[in-house]
């Protein structure tokens, strides 16, 4: 019998509802439970692809090609699963089903209105077909919003119709005033109201809290909110967010949901290799740093290269330490200043002309001196580029997507997008199968010559130049079996430099970190 966990959140956002939802997933999964989760998001872009990342942070991709909130990162590094665009709704493809089925005719000519249509289209998306135990459904923003609303109303109704099969967990802060040196849970006690007033009773408050709660506090909340105390806790600040699964274990919060189903407790979860996880991580205590050069100061800009470094870290027994250096403010003058103190660069990701000389330059400053290096979508065409100009001495070799005009298009715009005119949901996105070449470095790392790797991008090497390229000593090892297209580069004979047009950090996991991120922090580590 499939039940159903709604998760929503109270007073501020980022309060880290995808990493409770994400641990709750986790929990249920290593009591022998298959879960699913997925975010619903109350903005009515139809998805945040075309978002700026110092807005929205990073954008995450599913292996089915669908630009999502960074959250479904969080639910894939915890718990393994892959999620698909199913797993991703917002306001805008809500509205947009509903209004394409009211011009196709499905309602019968019919008044569209929020209640029932919207609030209908809500449910039958978060009821699901899929075969699994639980259904965890993520409610973006915050209690209160306007936009909201719509979601409120179908956890409402799912409430009343499904019974003991649904339970809502609310996520509300509990803020600590200095000047009075007192926890105050007033503003718990007003969004838990909010959502009484909108009809639904939740089942179980999570506290976040940067000061530990006492008892007292928390049979203060349970009274005022009409909440059993078992199932009242809290979420501290901790040194890690993988240790948040084990503090919500540890307060029981899986046992008090199953009871809240009426779902035998049962023995503990087994959390042996998380926990072995943690060990590796509290552990480690060499350092190492790893220059992250990009263009966007914003830490959720590159939240899941971010935490693959840092997984890959810890099973490589160090702490990685990320100085993230903006590509602007690199110049020839100042790369070997500001790259002096890193044991290895990671270039990132991104889109536009902003920050790519940059870039470039710290290529080159990698490349001539032997520092291991890493280049992501567009972080590998830096590469490339910085080849063509150093070293194939095509001193205005650029991509198409930066100049237009160069006659040394090293990177251009692949053949299917040239004619695309639309901006969301048009670039090559998804998994798609790599060939990697036998003998090479990263045919090594991976120990197989086939891959599937996630892609999220409009411009490709230049295949009228892979020969020259080879020549010269780069390899263009990595390439798509159907078109072609050459999918990584790397230098043998440099001490680490591959270069991917994919992007591996999607596919790197809490208890499964990726090769590619693991072989670069062993090397970085050597130094």
């Amino acid at each position: 019998m499939k039940r159903y966990i709604f998760v929503t959140g109270g007073v501020v956002s980022s309060l880290g509802k995808g990493i409770i939802s994400a641990s709750i997933g986790k929990l249920l999964q290593a009591r022998g439970y298959s879960i699913t989760i997925q975010k619903f998001d109350p903005y009515i872009n139809i998805d945040p692809g075309t978002l700026n990342p110092y807005e929205h942070g990073e954008c995450y991709v599913t292996v089915d090609g669908m630009e999502t909130d960074l959250d479904l990162g969080h639910y894939e590094r915890f718990t393994g699963i892959q999620t698909t665009r199913n797993n991703s709704i917002t306001t805008g493809r809500i509205y947009k089903t509903v209004i394409d089925k009211e011009r196709h005719g499905d309602y019968l000519g019919k008044t569209i209105q929020v209640v029932p249509h919207i609030t209908d289209e809500i449910k039958r998306r978060m009821l699901r077909d899929d075969d699994v135990d639980f259904v965890i459904s993520e409610i973006g923003g915050t209690i209160g919003d306007i936009e909201s609303a719509p979601f409120l109303e179908a956890i409402r109704q799912l409430k009343w119709e499904l019974g003991d099969r649904a339970v809502s967990i609310h996520l509300t802060y509990v803020p600590y005033l200095k000047a009075a040196d007192e926890l105050k849970t007033k503003p718990t006690q007003h969004s838990v109201k909010e959502m009484q007033s909108a009809g639904i009773q939740p089942d179980v408050l999570v506290l976040r809290t940067e000061k530990h709660l006492s008892d007292s506090i928390r049979q203060k909340v349970a009274s005022f909110c009409n909440v059993e105390l078992e199932c009242v806790v809290q979420s501290e600040d901790l040194p890690s967010i993988y240790e948040v699964p084990v503090n919500m274990q540890r307060q029981g919060l899986d046992a008090a949901i199953l009871r809240k189903f009426n779902v035998p407790v049962g023995e503990a979860p087994d959390m042996k290799a998380w926990h072995h996880f943690l060990e590796l991580q509290e552990t480690a205590q060499k350092e190492v740093h790893v220059g992250l050069v990009g263009k966007y100061d914003l830490q959720d800009a590159y939240k899941s290269i971010r935490e693959s470094l840092h997984l890959a870290g810890t099973y490589n027994h160090v702490k990685v330490k990320i100085d993230f250096i903006n590509s602007e403010t690199i110049s020839e003058a100042n790369v070997e200043e500001k790259l002096s103190q890193v044991s290895g660069v990671l270039i990132c990701p991104g889109f536009g002309q902003r920050g790519i000389e940059g870039k470039i330059i710290a290529v080159q400053h990698a490349r001539t001196h032997n520092l291991p290096i890493f280049g992501i979508c567009l972080g590998m065409q830096m590469m490339v580029i910085e080849f063509a100009r150093n070293v194939l001495h095509y001193p205005d070799a650029n991509s198409a997507e930066m100049d237009s005009t160069t006659p040394h298009n090293v990177i251009d715009l692949m053949e299917e997008q040239k004619t695309v005119t639309n901006m969301g949901g048009t670039m090559r996105l998804g998994a798609y199968d790599c060939t990697l070449r036998a003998g090479s470095r990263v045919a090594d790392i991976y120990g197989t010559l086939q891959i599937s790797e996630r892609h999220r991008h409009r411009y490709e090497f230049n295949n009228r130049y892979k020969e020259e390229y080879e020549q010269h000593g780069m390899q263009c090892v990595g390439v798509n079996p159907d078109n072609g297209l050459v999918e990584i580069v790397e230098i043998p004979d440099h001490r680490w430099f591959i270069g991917t047009q994919f992007h591996p950090e999607y596919a790197s996991t809490v208890l499964q970190p990726h090769p590619l991120f693991m072989s670069f922090i062993q090397e970085v580590s050597k130094q």
